[in-house]
């Protein structure tokens, strides 16, 4: 409209010139005004289609941090090109962007530039460029252009992970049900064993070249050495964690993502907490497939790359995680969910005892409509029942 009035505008003053002022000079003006705009028209339409742009940037940031984002435009061709327009876009764990980018590119091939964008909430985020506009040298016109666009970038906003008080109820409870498994499962274990092995797990010292996902840790700090275990351990006696970032179809994403980054931070610090411990863990979150996959956690280092897998995968609607019949023999399980109510379900019907189960959520306020013991974590790092 703005675009309107201005040309109105334009079209009275020469008139009021051409035939008041001087007709000689506004017939000039006329054709000035006239051939102008179908010039920038050409290079508007001619740029259209050869303009590319790319995106590239770090895949992970820290929380509070800033990430740059490079953008880089190119022509194809050596014809001139006007204006380009761009304006970039960010999901809700980064701070909106707010500004429209314009270059030129009349005299070089391409150009790059950066755009910084501050990561506010942990979890998996994506930076885009929503539209990108040819645009006139006048600025009467622009068009969308719609070819050679970038893909999102995802990128992982690392938050802080707590370290959570291990004299928690929940610490004990789980480490109580971990030793009291572990002693019945040596007690069946020696049965099979001749006279000439140790009853239980046979284990020899660490050599350079072992596999750390069979060091026994807890062993390992009784003796004060690294030791390592010969046979595999039995899942029974390991405790399941598992991270449902369920995020329901329609729920404001705002809300969602400081949701999740709050269950993220929680479930990490448990699973951090227990493997410093010595209590190995089995560890279920969804891959960006979409499939739920488990791993060994036995070392104190693997949480902290687990989470980077974590937040590598974008939070998918209506999407849970699946417990296996085999996790769910498990001595122990902990669900962090972000939502318990419809379709959790799901989840605790493979759970041999709902005694071996506990939840794990974001806040106190979080509902829990079922019998299931509903944990969060507080401002002093202490694990809380509701």
């Amino acid at each position: 409209m703005k675009s309107i009035f201005a040309a109105l505008a334009v079209i009275f003053l020469l008139y009021i010139f051409t035939f008041y002022v001087d007709g000689e000079m506004g017939i000039i003006l006329c054709s000035f005004i006239i051939f102008a705009p179908l010039i920038s028209l050409g290079f508007t339409v001619y740029a259209r289609k050869r303009i590319s742009v790319s995106l590239s940037c770090d895949g992970y940031v820290k929380k509070d941090s800033t990430v740059n984002v490079k953008v880089k435009v190119a022509k194809t061709g050596t014809f001139p090109l006007a204006i380009v327009e761009l304006r970039p876009g960010v999901s809700e764990v980064f701070e909106p962007v707010g500004k429209t980018y314009r270059i030129t590119l009349i005299g070089e091939d391409e150009k790059e530039f950066i755009i910084p964008v501050m990561a506010k909430v942990g979890g998996n985020g994506e930076i885009r460029i929503d539209s990108v506009f040819s645009c006139g040298f006048l600025g009467f016109m622009k068009l969308k252009v719609r070819e050679n666009l970038p893909e999102p970038q995802s990128v992982g906003v690392i938050p802080e992970l707590p370290q959570a008080s291990t004299s928690s109820q929940l610490f004990r409870a789980i480490a109580n049900i971990v030793v009291t498994s572990d002693n019945d499962e040596e007690n069946d274990t020696a049965m099979i064993y001749s006279a000439n092995t140790s009853p239980g797990y046979e284990h020899r010292e660490y050599v350079i070249g072992d596999p750390m996902k069979r060091v026994n840790w807890k062993l390992s700090s009784k003796k004060g050495t690294l030791m390592i275990r010969l046979d595999e351990a039995v899942a029974s006696v390991q405790p399941v964690i598992a991270l449902d970032l369920f995020r329901r179809s329609g729920q404001e994403i705002s809300a969602a993502v400081v949701n999740e980054e709050m269950l993220i931070r929680s479930v990490f610090g448990l699973l951090s907490g227990l493997v410093r411990q010595g209590i190995a863990c089995t560890f279920l979150y969804n891959n960006a497939a979409g499939e739920t996959v488990w791993e060994n956690v036995d070392n104190p280092d693997l949480p902290q790359q687990l989470l980077l897998k974590v937040l590598a995968v974008k939070v998918a609607e209506d999407r849970r995680i699946t417990i296996s019949p085999e996790n769910g023999k498990a001595c122990a399980c902990v669900i962090g969910t972000t939502d318990c109510g419809e379709g959790f379900s799901s989840l605790t019907d493979r759970i041999e005892s709902i005694d071996n189960i506990s939840i794990i959520g974001t806040s106190a306020e979080q509902p829990n409509p079922t019998d299931i013991p509903l944990w969060y974590l507080d401002g002093d790092n202490n694990f809380k029942q509701v």
